[in-house]
């Protein structure tokens, strides 16, 4: 749609223009440093950052409904710089110009409400969001749009020549990282850590695919994090996981699009997210917050955050009811079907407890809860979903199971709505399906399988009379078809 058919009111407020004065934020000791440095840790006491507007209250000069209006008709500009999550650029990174920005299909992914027989079966009323829909097949590309235009804005202003990003990854991280650096070219190269053993075949093929340098390491995904933490304190590299505040500010575009698919009332609205580095928690709960800060939302939502008994441990930190004891304890984590989530000492840690306490503090009480599943829950929860039409990820899996055991301990009821995260798509774990189907989970999975929940191939094999024939191979094969199927003729 062309600018000149907009109301008129609205037409010079559609195409933003750099403003704002964004900063880190230490979340320790509140120092502030300039953004057009690689920090990813506070240099005077180690503490991760945050990034801040310190001039978000320019943002709250305009009327909540004329910020609404903004949003729901950039979702109809042909402009690709506002087609994902830059379509609230004001919130997100509103020092770049939209010339600088990386779009590559990412953000507007599709809430879709679960079937009757899913919703009477969890005894609440839910929707999936399908995040395995943007290019890279995982919510983490929203994230990378954000971190690669920054790259992109400093690399058009010459204060780098040529950056090497490095990521850390149980597997999602490392797909869309490459895919995000192989489109900006020459530039940037991009390297990716992975636990040798540890990610699918598929989400190993995509770094790869996309012309990363691909490093297997022995032991799990923290142990990876340590490395790529060495070589972002220790070399000249941009690192691209999650510690990366610019990563939290393209993943808050989740909280918005949410929003704006209910019209801005989240009123009785639960959001279920799975805590894997503790990332994506972080950047809902900030996306909320600025929007509820902005007036644009009237109600702070719900949320769930759901982990694996197998990687818990933000889950056993707020398992301790009097926030004057709890202590958090990093812990070895144990294979998971939530491969992503199969993390024992978050980085984001630091940001869940600021801002939980942040968030329960502007709701006027408790909204932030988590849970504990297991890893049979997990897969036959996403089992289920899929057979009634979605396409639901291990992790999708695990916020079905979270929302149902969140629904059991009465922290939601009947008359809340629910928006569950798959943060991937199926295909992306399917080897853990095809384990499921074979019943041949290792033993540390602690799973097996339901035969209810099992599917295979049935081979259809013709008799030795009709090989030659092909009118009577159809009609043999026709009919052993029919009769397993139980079909009369007509």
């Amino acid at each position: 749609m062309k600018i000149e058919n907009f109301p008129e009111k609205i037409r010079e407020l559609l195409i933003p223009k750099p403003e704002g004065k964004l900063i880190f934020r230490c979340l320790n000791c509140q120092s502030i440093y300039n953004t057009e440095e690689l920090f990813y840790t506070c240099p005077k006491c180690g503490e991760i950052l945050l990034i801040y507007d310190e001039n978000f209250d320019r943002l709250k000069k305009l009327p909540p409904a004329l910020w609404r209006d903004i949003f729901d008709y950039r979702k109809m500009l042909n402009i690709d710089s506002l087609k994902g999550i830059y379509r609230y650029y004001e919130f997100i990174g509103s020092i770049i110009p939209i010339n600088s920005i990386i779009y590559l299909g990412e953000g507007n992914t599709p809430v879709i409400e679960a079937n009757s027989y899913l919703q009477n079966k969890a005894q609440i009323r839910f929707f999936f969001k399908n995040d395995g829909q943007n290019p890279s097949a995982s919510f983490k590309d929203r994230g990378m749009a954000s971190a690669f235009s920054y790259i992109n804005f400093l690399i058009k202003k010459k204060k780098f020549k040529n950056i090497l990003a490095v990521c850390a990854s149980t597997g999602d991280t490392s797909a869309s990282a490459a895919l995000y650096a192989s489109y900006i070219g020459d530039a940037v190269k991009s390297a990716v850590l992975l636990p040798y053993k540890k990610v699918t075949p598929q989400q190993l093929l995509q770094p790869l695919g996309s012309g990363a340098k691909v490093f297997e390491i022995p032991g799990l995904f923290d142990d990876c994090m340590k490395i790529v933490e060495n070589l972002s304190e220790n070399y000249n590299v941009a690192l691209l996981n999650s510690k990366n505040a610019w990563r939290i500010l393209g993943q808050e575009s989740y909280a918005y699009e949410i929003a704006q698919e209910f019209n801005y009332d989240l009123k009785n609205k639960v959001i279920v997210v799975p805590i894997g580095n503790a990332g994506n928690i972080t950047a809902v709960m900030n996306g909320f917050i600025k929007f509820y800060e902005a007036g644009i939302i009237d109600n702070l939502p719900k949320i769930i955050g759901v982990q694996s008994e197998h990687a818990d441990p933000v889950y056993r930190y707020y398992s301790e009811s009097d926030p004057a004891k709890r202590r958090f304890t990093p812990l070895k984590a144990r294979a998971s079907v939530a491969q992503a989530a199969m993390i024992g000492n978050p980085v984001s840690m630091p940001r869940v407890i600021w801002l939980e306490a942040l968030y329960n503090k502007l709701a006027g009480k408790q909204k932030v809860f988590f849970v504990q599943t297991s890893e049979q829950e997990i897969i036959d929860w996403q089992l289920i979903a899929n057979r009634n039409g979605h396409i639901a990820c291990t992790h999708g899996g695990e916020t079905l199971a979270g929302l149902v055991k969140a629904r059991k301990e009465k922290i939601i009821n009947e008359t809340e709505t629910a928006i569950i995260d798959s943060t991937a798509h199926a295909l992306k774990f399917s080897n853990f399906t095809d384990k499921y189907f074979q019943n041949n989970f290792e033993k540390e999975f602690k799973i097996t399988s339901k035969p209810e929940l099992c599917n295979a191939p049935i081979f259809v094999k013709p008799s030795t009379a009709v090989e030659n024939n092909f009118e009577e191979f159809v009609k043999e094969i026709s009919d052993k078809i029919a009769a397993n199927l139980k079909i009369s003729k007509k």
